[in-house]
């Protein structure tokens, strides 16, 4: 099952991962595109509040998965087959109870909420409206993700891909239904994403449920040793997807506090879809990546780990050179997807958004190695990494740069931080090397 050299598991892992992950973040982009030409500019900016919600449930669900696989991966790789399916039965009870929780908090605070996440009082009423679907359906969100990572080490890969183009897809059809024949205007364009979830996790049970690998469903209480070490491991995958989320709601508080207003807003939305592509390459390759890794380091194979790392690091660097060619080439034509009737809106996110993606090309490289060292137990380091690109520098250099250069200056924060950040790493790397790590 992780025979063969680097570029052969590298393509048998990273690359469905990245696909099924791909489509999956078309849940939201497909949102915007229907909401941009049917609704207008508001609409776009009370979907824009609910990206950071959105973002946090993924961050949640990819951290369990994340935290769980890497114990189920090294417990298989020792063929202690009866101890990983009792990580994925701990994996599920935290992930229903984390669900639960933030369906009934989520609607006893709605419109609260939707301030705290910058609804100014224009757009309150259809944020409320948006968000009231996002938490009401947390739970299948959440167990997409925790179920799609459970396949994948449960060597399954190409189900888990399935299950999310599959989600995708009846997430675009819903989107045109609810919409336009259906006329149901923001509360269709939510109910869809809402519903894309439940379609994945359709797709997926079947195979917990028939017993067709080493995981499913048997009568088992959660382990309180396995939930510690599955916060633990998959803390630092928590922070990595969640600073997407955190970032966008830094970027949507920094664009209201500095005067940009609705289209400030609305043009960060449709900014956010190209930086929700490229995250999703990277996330869905290192996602893909993290049971070849813990597998490598359950059998010892500490050289072929190497190899692997050294040929994804030119995957991830050259991906994100690319990525920023094509954005120089076609962002306004993206862009005019979303508002087609709306030049000042294209015009300006255009103009900010050469600034807003210089350095991430970057952003691969970071989240290859957090997701490198949370796969082979180096956790501090793996959270150190994740906690600089997201909650230390970010808010710092928005803070900073903005009262030195100039409110213009906001736009490159978050590639500045990844440029920090990468810095970081290769200081990592070679302490360790010196190490003999």
């Amino acid at each position: 099952m992780y025979e063969g050299k680097s570029h052969t598991l590298f393509f048998r892992y990273a690359v469905p991962q990245m696909i099924g992950l791909l489509f999956n973040s078309v849940y939201t982009i497909v949102d915007g595109v229907f909401i941009g030409n049917r609704l207008g500019r508001d609409a776009m900016a009370a979907a824009a509040v609910a990206v950071p919600l959105i973002e946090i449930l993924i961050s949640l669900g990819i951290a369990t998965a994340s935290g769980a696989g890497v114990i189920i991966a090294f417990r298989l790789g020792q063929k202690e087959t009866a101890a990983a399916r009792k990580t994925f039965h701990t994996a599920s009870w935290m992930t229903a109870a984390a669900g639960i929780m933030i369906a009934v908090a989520g609607n006893g605070f709605l419109r609260p909420l939707a301030r705290l996440l910058g609804a100014t009082p224009d757009i309150l009423d259809q944020a409320a409206v948006y968000l009231w679907y996002m938490v009401t359906f947390a739970p299948f969100q959440l167990f997409s993700f925790l179920l799609g990572g459970m396949v994948r080490n449960d060597g399954r890969p190409r189900l888990a891909m399935s299950a999310m183009i599959l989600g995708a897809a009846s997430n675009i059809v819903l989107d045109y239904l609810f919409m336009y024949p259906l006329n149901l205007g923001i509360r269709g364009a939510a109910m869809a994403t809402a519903l894309g979830p439940v379609f994945s996790v359709l797709i997926l049970l079947p195979h917990f449920l028939l017993k067709k690998g080493n995981l499913y469903f048997t009568r088992c209480l959660p382990c309180p040793e396995d939930f510690r070490q599955i916060v633990t491991y998959g803390f630092p995958s928590f922070i990595m997807e969640f600073t997407i989320g955190m970032i966008t709601f830094l970027y949507n508080f920094a664009i209201s506090h500095y005067g940009y207003g609705e289209i400030g807003l609305a043009a960060y939305l449709v900014i956010g879809y190209l930086v929700l592509i490229l995250l999703t390459l990277f996330l869905g390759m290192a996602e893909g990546l993290q049971p070849v890794f813990s597998h490598l380091m359950a059998v010892g194979a500490k050289k072929r780990s190497r190899d692997l790392r050294r040929f994804a690091t030119g995957i991830f660097l050259a991906t994100g050179i690319v990525s920023y060619g094509l954005i120089a080439l076609f962002a306004g034509d993206f862009f005019r997807i979303f508002s087609p009737d709306d030049p000042e809106l294209v015009a300006f996110a255009q103009s900010r958004c050469m600034t807003y993606f210089c350095g991430f090309f970057l952003a691969g490289f970071n989240i290859l190695m957090v997701s490198f060292w949370q796969s082979t137990a180096c956790t501090r380091k793996a959270l150190a990494l994740s906690l600089s690109r997201s909650l230390l520098w970010p808010p710092v250099l928005m803070a900073l740069l903005p009262l030195i250069f100039g409110r213009e200056a906001v736009w490159i924060c978050q590639s500045a931080s990844e440029g920090v950040t990468a810095c970081v790493a290769v200081g990592f790397l070679v302490t360790g090397r010196k190490e003999g790590g």
